[in-house]
């Protein structure tokens, strides 16, 4: 035992204390190991927290602290009736609010946007939470009844006819396009050096037109009929109906598996037919509200959102028409992404505007804002293109086989297995177009729309409200809105993606 004890291995006396260890955690933890752990972390520390005091608290002192929250008209914005060095004259901004949120769009009829846009919030929210049921019917409710609904609400008007009667409308305005073109080359046919070239070109365009004639003459006859029943509008209804709903029960497997199709169908047109009743649309309708008097906040919410909702389909068609084996669509889809990748979107705006007008036929007029979003749809859908592509990109080869050797189509390959691995690789991208989208809403005001810039610009003529910090007023409460939607696109983006990527969390 002694031995032991004496042994050189035993130590005899306590081992000193060490040093308690460093704190990496918190509020202090965060100073040492991320701001003040090198000399360049220190020197961005600095340069970081004089940026924030030079912007934040300027801009803090004028959006509250020097702030005028109460007033009628310009004097209590001014600093000599303030007693202070003004900052931001918030009663500006509650006089030209109506304006910023509706344009010019009339007092009285106000309330059909506000109804549009609870509908749109009513509508979008159960979709955008992943837990609440019946996702298919309110996705089909969003995307499809709801343009419908929201475009009778904002504009007015009522319906002369349904189905039948637009069909036959579209195939005699397409035979009319064709008659006038051929016209057109006899006429040219008397005064050019191709004379006999250009004659038999054109007798021959006009006997199109004229076998198009005799062809959708049942139709067009039939429409005539019906409307001179005086219940144009149901009658047509009726037929529209019938004729859809065998249409899809045939499609659906008729006698064997089309019965819950059909039933869908009819469903489908019962509400329709209730919402045309509830709103009136085969009476006039609402009154109509030209698009020229829409502004402000309803224009680009109006312009953004179909523009966001039209142009990812557009292109995830592109991205895949881009891969397609055919070569004619292979050739089409890469021809319309690098055109409309390589024109400016405000020489998008101004053909669409003002240069459309010229190709098409003399009795066929396109609303000025719906030309406008036909322009940024086709141009936001050739960028969504190549984002869809880079998704599809990094799908490797091996998915598609193994899809294959299980027997799955194409189709279903591309839907089921392709398509959403490659949306799920590519939300940022997608949504980094839809905030910039969201944003370049503000170059519509080049063609005589007034989005929310553009109602605000047209507010500062009003000399009631003519002050010095007029104008840094409304640009920063047109800054906070930009801000709010896009932060919240921008939030929600991660939120999908962490959901999605589920598979990859540590």
């Amino acid at each position: 035992m002694t031995d032991i004890t004496a042994s050189s291995f035993v130590r005899q006396d306590l081992v000193a204390e060490r040093p308690a260890p460093v704190k990496t955690t918190g509020f202090i933890g965060l100073l040492r190991t991320r701001l003040f752990n090198s000399p360049t972390n220190i020197l961005l520390t600095i340069l970081g927290a004089l940026l924030l005091w030079f912007t934040i608290i300027p801009s803090v002192r004028f959006l509250m602290v020097d702030a005028v929250w109460i007033g009628k008209d310009r004097t209590a914005c001014l600093a000599e009736n303030a007693g202070f060095t003004v900052g931001a004259c918030w009663p500006y901004i509650q006089a030209k609010l109506p304006q910023l949120i509706y344009g010019f769009y009339p007092e009285a009829e106000r309330w059909r946007v506000n109804l549009a846009l609870v509908l749109a919030v009513a509508l979008l929210l159960p979709l955008l939470i992943p837990r609440l049921p019946a996702k298919g019917l309110n996705a089909g409710l969003f995307f499809f009844a709801f343009p419908v609904v929201a475009f009778f609400l904002l504009h007015g008007g009522g319906i002369t006819g349904f189905g039948l009667s637009w069909t036959a409308g579209a195939l005699e305005l397409f035979d009319d396009s064709i008659t006038s073109a051929g016209r057109a080359l006899l006429s040219l046919s008397k005064t050019s050096a191709i004379a006999p070239l250009l004659w038999v070109v054109g007798n021959l365009v006009v006997l199109v037109g004229t076998a198009i004639h005799w062809l959708i003459f049942p139709l067009t006859w039939l429409r005539d009929q019906i409307q001179a029943t005086g219940q144009s509008v149901w009658v047509d209804f009726a037929i529209t109906t019938a004729c859809i709903s065998l249409i899809v029960f045939f499609l659906g497997g008729g006698l064997r598996s089309g019965g819950r199709a059909l039933l869908a169908s009819i469903v489908a047109f019962i509400a329709i037919a209730i919402v045309i009743k509830l709103m009136g649309l085969d009476h006039g309708g609402l009154p109509i509200v030209a698009t020229n008097l829409w502004g402000g906040l309803l224009v680009t919410l109006v312009v953004s959102v179909t523009g966001i909702v039209t142009s990812l389909p557009i292109g995830i068609a592109l991205a895949l028409g881009r891969r397609a084996s055919i070569p004619l669509i292979r050739i089409f889809s890469i021809a319309f992404i690098e055109f409309w990748r390589g024109v400016p979107l405000i020489t998008v705006l101004f053909f669409a505007t003002y240069m459309l007008p010229l190709f098409l036929p003399g009795n066929f007029s396109v609303d000025g804002l719906v030309r406008a979003l036909i322009g940024i749809a086709l141009f936001t859908g050739a960028y969504q293109a190549e984002n869809v592509r880079g998704g599809l990109a990094a799908i490797p080869r091996g998915q598609g086989e193994a899809a294959a050797a299980l027997g799955l189509s194409w189709w279903k390959t591309t839907s089921l297995i392709v398509l959403p691995q490659a949306l799920r690789h590519v939300i940022p991208n997608l949504v980094n177009s839809f905030i910039s989208l969201f944003k370049d809403t503000s170059l519509v005001s080049i063609v005589a729309l007034f989005d929310l810039l553009g109602s605000l610009r047209a507010s500062f003529s009003d000399p009631k409200w003519s002050t010095p910090s007029t104008a840094f007023t409304g640009f920063a409460f047109a800054g906070i809105i930009y801000f709010l939607f896009c932060f919240g696109m921008s939030r929600y983006s991660l939120f999908v993606e962490r959901r999605l990527n589920a598979h990859r969390r540590n």
